[in-house]
Order: C-alpha cells, then sequence, then structure tokens
C-alpha cells in the first residue's frame, strides 16, 4: 500500500504517524510492536535530543502509540474490511482514489491527536538542534540525488518498478510476466519528476526549519503554535503553487490508474490471496488493538 501514500518527514513526534497509520502494510505485529522504539531512534536521528528531554520524547511516544493502538486500529481495520471487500472484482481508478482518501484521514486523525505535544517538544528545540535537523535534511537531499537523479532515466524506471512489483506481490503474491507487462507498461509514461520533486521538498524543509525556530520563540500563543505546524503538513497535500499541485494531483491519479490497470489484469486465485491477505491483517491489528497495555 506504499504506492497510495507517500511516507513525508514529520518533524519531531509526527514521523510516528505515518508509521502507525501504515502499519497494516507491514509485518503486522513484530512491526508494531517495534514501533514506539524505532520512533526514538528516527526522531533522535533528526534532533538529537539531550538527556533531559528524552525522557518526555519517549513519554510522547508511548502515550501516541497506546492511543493509536486502541482507537485507530480498529478503523484501520475496517478500511481493510472495505478493500477485502472490493478486490474480488474490478476496482476503478476512483475506488483506487477513494482508498487512498480514506488513508489520509487516518493520518489526519493521528497529526490532530498528536499536535499539542509535538508544538511542545518543538519548542523545546535548541539552535543546535535545528542545524542538526537542517544537516539531516542536506543528507538526506544528498542520499535523494544519489538514488534519483545522478542515475540514467532507465535505472530510475527499473528502480521504480521493482519497488512498485515488490508492493503490488505484497498483496498478490507472484505477478506473471503479462501483469509484470503492465505494470512496467504504466511507469514507463509516468510524470515523476525527481528534479522537481527535490526542489520542492527543499522548500518545504525550509518552511519547516525556520517554523520550529519560531516556536522556540517565547510568548507565543499554543493556538497560534498549533497553527503553524498545521499548516505546514496541509501544505504538504495541498501546496500552494498551483503549477505544483496540479502536478500532484496528476500523480496521485496516475498511481490510481496504474494500480486498477494490475488489478485488473490478476486472476481469480491472485484476487483470493489478496483477500486473504487482507483478511488476516485485519485479524492482526484487532488483536493488537485488544491487547492490554
Amino acid at each position: 500500500m506504499q504506492w497510495l501514500v507517500s511516507t513525508r518527514l514529520a518533524g519531531i513526534i509526527l514521523a510516528l504517524a505515518a508509521a502507525l497509520a501504515l502499519v497494516a502494510c507491514s509485518a503486522v505485529k513484530l512491526g508494531y510492536a517495534n514501533l514506539p522504539h524505532l520512533a526514538w531512534w528516527w526522531l533522535d536521528g533528526y534532533a538529537d535530543f539531550s538527556d533531559e528531554q528524552e525522557p518526555a520524547v519517549r513519554d510522547a511516544i508511548a502515550s501516541l502509540y497506546t492511543w493509536h493502538r486502541q482507537d485507530e486500529l480498529p478503523r484501520v481495520a475496517e478500511l481493510l474490511g472495505r478493500m477485502e471487500q472490493m478486490a474480488p472484482g474490478e476496482i476503478t481508478p476512483q475506488q483506487a482514489c477513494s482508498v487512498l482518501k480514506e488513508v489520509q484521514d487516518r493520518l489526519g486523525a493521528v497529526g490532530r491527536h498528536v499536535e499539542p505535544t509535538a508544538v511542545a517538544l518543538a519548542a523545546k528545540l535548541t539552535p543546535r538542534q535545528l542545524r542538526h535537523i537542517q544537516r539531516k535534511f542536506r543528507s538526506n537531499n544528498e542520499s535523494f540525488r544519489r538514488d534519483w537523479i545522478e542515475v540514467s532515466p532507465e535505472e530510475q524506471r527499473d528502480k521504480r518498478y521493482k519497488q512498485m512489483l515488490d508492493r503490488m506481490q505484497t498483496v498478490y503474491g507472484t505477478l506473471d510476466e503479462p501483469q509484470r507487462r503492465i505494470l512496467r507498461q504504466r511507469l514507463s509514461a509516468t510524470l515523476w519528476d525527481p528534479h522537481r520533486m527535490l526542489a520542492q521538498w527543499q522548500r518545504r524543509q525550509q518552511d519547516l526549519l525556520q517554523i520550529l525556530a519560531r516556536l522556540g520563540q517565547p510568548g507565543l500563543a499554543p493556538a497560534e503554535a498549533g497553527a503553524l505546524l498545521r499548516g505546514w503538513f496541509e501544505a504538504l497535500e495541498r501546496p500552494a503553487d498551483p503549477a505544483y499541485r496540479a502536478y500532484q494531483d496528476a500523480l496521485l491519479q496516475e498511481g490510481c490508474a496504474t494500480f486498477a490497470a494490475v488489478h485488473q489484469g490478476t486472476t481469480a486465485a491472485q484476487r483470493e490471496q489478496a483477500e486473504h491477505r487482507l483478511r488476516g491483517w485485519q485479524r492482526d491489528l484487532r488483536e493488537l488493538s485488544a491487547q492490554q497495555p
């Protein structure tokens, strides 16, 4: 399902939000049990928290984890149930995009829940930590450039094809050559442009650094601080630049159409496999939700 959602660097604790909302797309029970540790490791890699800050961050992660397990996992399981009902029949691009909308809704719920804690933690970041985040951004950008820009178009297409194939086969099992050909053909005509995406992301990184710096200033009302951080995330979904917004929307429609085209070429046995896996993920999530802390 990662084809549906582009996981975004969320600054401080919101990184956990995306991981939690997408838990059903991984090795569910083992992955979910390890999320608090992985979230701390990921966040500390950006902010380099001090010994004094660490307990508050770990407590925030634990609180979010408990809330998500009890309140959100049943909703994610319901979404998987609707996907299971869709699996045996044909799926249109519009239906695929409707699933994306529901995933985005679940991410939004996590963001709203964690916003006050994220603001409080961000307000305590020091100038040294903001510089650490900036260096981490630069390192990530260089990695992206090496992986996606400093390679030939053929290498780009091959890498994206392998990633998409792996995600599809997680749901349907092994795809045969005609089905793989559909995927290759769809990706060969993609609008995806790594240069454009990197430039946009660098702008959003600078915006985030400015917001984090402002959150640390005295006298900023909690409501205003929350609005600043919320606005940054909203701008990820709906960029202010009309041209980039149109490009992002076109990519979304392209992804939905690609998934629908591959699904249309699947066999009854592969769709049954998808139903089985979706049903198993639902069971796992409900069991996780019912567990006591």
